[in-house]
């Protein structure tokens, strides 16, 4: 075998094709003044009004915010505030008034909002679905098992299930109270398919140290939409829970007035807690950040593209014969 012939046999270099060469036929824009422009003025023309259109949406919503942490501690506990909420014998009954400042049409949503609340901490999902997996409790450390027998399994355990949101509100409308609906606050996947059917509380909120609302054992997990809720966690630490729906209109002007429990504690961390009542619409609840993004790229866009016609104008610039270019011209370089 001469020397030719074993260097063929033995090169790596791949067959010859369109494909592996990179020529296959394919777009290759010139970005010309006029192109850029049109494409900047088209962008700015089709976000301008899509952000007017957001922030209309969005004003149209009605929405009512009411802060109660502080205003609903005794004025003998303002410098104690986790003696009163750790207290079982101070009354946490705090009255609020809510003035409605424009016609509120049903469905009305309720939340409630925690500021500088981390919820997001690691938890054991298996358990909540499977009856069988009850003492797969090792991610749920703390609050894995009741005063750490290990024979006694908390269900649900974690520090999440743990810290359970027990604030409630009442809701009355001159002398008559009003109907909070409760039912499909939770998300179907998950009443369906990540809190079992078969699966019942257990030693949840019996310990030494009791964190939040406790569960009815009665009850499996899929039928607790309060736990549900608040299981799904936030990955920011002001975040909103829905809490039930009020399912008849609210006029305007008219007076609402609020009896709340005040038994979530969220004095020692410094945290806040907020009761809103808002309506929806198309865009969901109130929120001016799509509005207010869709105008500044457009009116960015816009400015972009003023500035390039002023400088085409006040110095134009002769582009360059593009038949010149690498991939115009013919493989042997003419």
């Amino acid at each position: 075998m001469d020397a030719s012939t074993r260097t063929k046999s033995t090169s790596n270099k791949p067959k010859y094709s369109r494909f592996t060469q990179q020529e296959l036929p394919a777009w290759k824009p010139i970005l010309t003044p006029k192109w850029v422009i049109m494409s900047f003025i088209t962008i700015a023309i089709l976000f301008t009004p899509a952000g007017l259109l957001c922030l209309w949406a969005s004003e149209r919503i009605v929405e009512i915010v009411d802060r109660y942490d502080d205003d609903c501690l005794p004025d003998s506990y303002i410098t104690k505030p986790d003696v009163f909420i750790e207290s079982k014998d101070t009354n946490k009954t705090c009255v609020r008034t809510l003035k409605v400042p424009r016609k509120m049409n049903a469905p009305i949503f309720i939340y409630y909002q925690l500021d500088n609340f981390y919820q997001n901490h690691r938890r054991s999902d298996k358990q909540l679905r499977d009856p069988d997996a009850a003492d797969e409790t090792d991610d749920c450390k703390p609050e894995d098992n009741l005063n750490g027998n290990d024979d006694e399994p908390i269900i649900p355990c974690g520090l999440v299930a743990w810290s359970l949101f027990n604030d409630t509100y009442k809701f009355i409308r001159g002398n008559n109270n009003i109907d909070v609906d409760k039912k499909d606050i939770a998300w179907k996947s998950d009443t369906k398919i990540k809190f079992g059917s078969n699966v019942y509380p257990k030693n949840f909120q019996k310990g030494d140290l009791i964190g939040g609302g406790k569960l009815d054992e009665s009850k499996s997990l899929s039928e607790q939409e309060d736990l549900i809720v608040w299981m799904r966690t936030a990955a920011l630490p002001t975040f909103r829970k829905l809490y039930g729906r009020i399912n008849t209109d609210l006029e305007a002007n008219e007076t609402i007035t609020v009896v709340i429990q005040n038994n979530y504690n969220t004095y020692e961390f410094g945290g806040e807690k907020k009761l809103i009542l808002s309506t929806a619409s198309w865009i969901g609840g109130k929120n001016d950040f799509f509005g207010i993004s869709f105008l500044t790229i457009g009116g960015i866009c816009f400015f972009v593209a003023i500035n390039f016609i002023f400088i085409c104008v006040i110095n134009p610039r002769p582009l360059g014969d593009p038949t010149y270019l690498s991939w115009n011209r013919n493989h042997g370089g003419q």
